[in-house]
């Protein structure tokens, strides 16, 4: 199965609709929430997240957050001061997801979006009333500096989250 397209049924019933969350797909109802970068921890956690929607009988939303950098560091702001930042990688996300065979068996769709990775992940995980998120473990230096994704998740989510080193 392809990837999951915004249209109707042929009788006319909306599949899924971000206007309308209650006219959605019966897969949707309550999917598996990953986010999705392309780095290799997330390459696992989307391989477990579509793993587990398989069993469950759901639908996989993968999320995929484009990168904001704190200003603050050269700025000198006291409160937080993003600046979005280009993501040339969410241009290709959406080919290398089409062509991923552990994606073949599970319908999802990608969702792209600009802002705190955490608190736009657990936005999307509300908006669909996921059973659960799945992150990849973050190992690099920015993790440590600023916190990781998967630690405050983890603190702060209203979901159980599943953590894939």
């Amino acid at each position: 199965m392809a990837a999951f397209e915004f249209s109707d049924f042929p009788d006319g019933t909306p599949l899924l609709r971000p206007d309308s969350p209650h006219q959605r797909d019966p897969a949707f109802q309550h999917p598996v929430v990953v986010g999705f970068d392309g780095s290799e921890s997330s390459e696992r956690a989307l391989a477990y997240a579509s793993g587990m929607a398989r069993r469950l009988g759901g639908g996989l939303v993968i999320v995929h957050v484009a990168n904001r950098i704190p200003a603050t560091v050269w700025a000198g702001c006291e409160p937080p001061v993003f600046i979005d930042v280009p993501d040339s990688r969410s241009e290709a996300l959406g080919l290398e997801l089409a062509c991923a065979d552990h994606l073949s068996d599970v319908p999802w769709i990608l969702v792209e979006r600009g802002g705190d990775i955490c608190h736009e992940i657990e936005d999307v995980a509300r908006e669909f009333t996921a059973d659960a998120i799945v992150v990849g473990g973050s190992t690099g230096l920015a993790s440590r500096i600023f916190g990781s994704v998967a630690c405050r998740l983890v603190k702060h989510a209203k979901r159980p989250v599943v953590v894939i080193p």
